[in-house]
């Protein structure tokens, strides 16, 4: 078995935007008002939300016609 150590980096209280597909994604970047509370891209369809901006994120989703799922906590609990 290989040895090799791999950097990782923990964060708590995190929110992520995780898309169906990359092109949904790049749809929501498109749009201003969500693309200024993305603090980065962590995969081609997940999102990365500037801290403490979850509810203007979900609010912009759900004028776009999305109907976002919240789920919270470790364990993938939905609220």
């Amino acid at each position: 078995m290989d040895k090799t150590r791999i950097p990782v980096k923990l964060h708590r209280r995190v929110c992520l935007v995780r898309t169906e597909d990359a092109v949904l994604a790049e749809e929501l970047l498109a749009r201003k008002r969500i693309a200024q509370e993305v603090i980065g891209r962590l995969a081609d369809n997940v999102l990365l939300v500037r801290f403490g901006r979850v509810e203007a994120v979900i609010q912009e989703l759900q004028s776009m016609g999305h109907t976002p799922r919240l789920v919270t906590g470790g364990e993938g609990r939905e609220s």
